[in-house]
């Protein structure tokens, strides 16, 4: 019945049931989602919110699903994924990006219009909802210097707009994180700059990412939050972890803050790495890591880890 009401409402959106999620997240891992739909307005998103409280099914909102880690169980109820809000608008110095767009497209759109103030985020692979809400940041810059507001829909499916000091925005952590609401537009402030200076910038920063990251294998980008006074990747080294591996992922070789998949890893895999790396680096220096990576879905027997609230 839910089902039938589901498309006979939203006859027009791309509606998928029992659809495996390892083919959208960038780890090649997790289970199916009960119903994935990719809504392409703040309306659609706002409507689908709300039928879905009449029918009490909850709601997973999904942008990039770059930095995600979905359980092998699958995800039940609704899975929103934006990707499909994927507009981007220039006007002067002013930028208004859907959701579901990748914020390196941000970026360098911005950039290729001479702007400055975005460089930063020309290698972050999430989207703009996601780089939002969780303050992206990379190489001294971060979201929160250049965001001016957002449009947002709450839980109870309402639409209004928040302004970059409504936010709470701090490393890796905004007020959406507590409240549960949905980015649908963002809309930022740059300045103008120098174009060659500009591209040699993303250009430089796009070298020392290819050059230190393992971006040859799928994962979910950095892992862990950097803890107070210490450098994730240097604790893990020191542990002498690099190279470790459970089932199909492997702490990488070339970046202590990933965890790659090489070879047909599994969200359970990635889940007991991550809590194998959390006891080990407590055990040796009592510091206590925090992932960036949500962890999302049905919980297995063999999840150990608590989720997190990070896209």
């Amino acid at each position: 019945m839910f089902l039938n009401d589901l498309r006979k409402t939203f006859p027009q959106s791309t509606i998928k049931f029992n659809e495996p999620l390892n083919q959208y997240t960038y780890t090649k891992t997790g289970g199916p989602a009960d119903v994935l739909i990719f809504p392409k307005t703040p309306e659609e998103i706002q409507a689908l919110v709300r039928f879905a409280n009449k029918a009490h099914e909850p709601v997973l909102v999904l942008g990039n699903s770059s930095n995600v880690i979905i359980s092998d169980e699958g995800v039940s109820g609704i899975v929103l994924m934006l990707t499909e809000m994927n507009y981007i608008q220039i006007d002067g110095t002013h930028i208004k990006a859907g959701a579901g767009s990748k914020i390196i497209d941000v970026s360098r759109s911005a950039g290729a219009k001479g702007l400055t103030g975005f460089e930063f985020a020309c290698g972050i692979p999430g989207s703009t909802g996601g780089a939002v809400y969780m303050n992206a940041g990379a190489y001294g810059g971060e979201i929160s210097e250049i965001l001016v507001e957002v449009d947002v829909v709450t839980k109870a499916g309402r639409m209004y707009t928040l302004k970059n000091e409504d936010l709470n925005l701090a490393y890796r952590h905004s007020e959406l994180q507590e409240t549960g609401d949905i980015v649908v537009e963002a809309r930022f402030k740059l300045k103008k700059g120098n174009l060659d200076s500009i591209l040699a910038k993303m250009d430089e920063l796009t070298y020392l990412r290819e050059s230190k990251q393992p971006l040859e294998y799928p994962s979910c980008g950095s892992v862990f939050k950097r803890p107070e006074g210490h450098f994730t990747g240097k604790l893990i080294q020191e542990a002498k972890l690099q190279g470790y591996t459970i089932g199909g992922a492997q702490i990488s070789e070339k970046h202590a803050g990933f965890i790659v998949n090489i070879g047909n890893a599994t969200a359970t895999d990635y889940i007991n790495m991550i809590h194998h790396i959390q006891e080990v680096i407590w055990d040796l220096n009592k510091v206590a890591l925090e992932p960036e990576v949500r962890i999302l879905g049905r919980r297995s027997k063999y999840d150990t880890v608590d989720e997190s609230f990070v896209d």
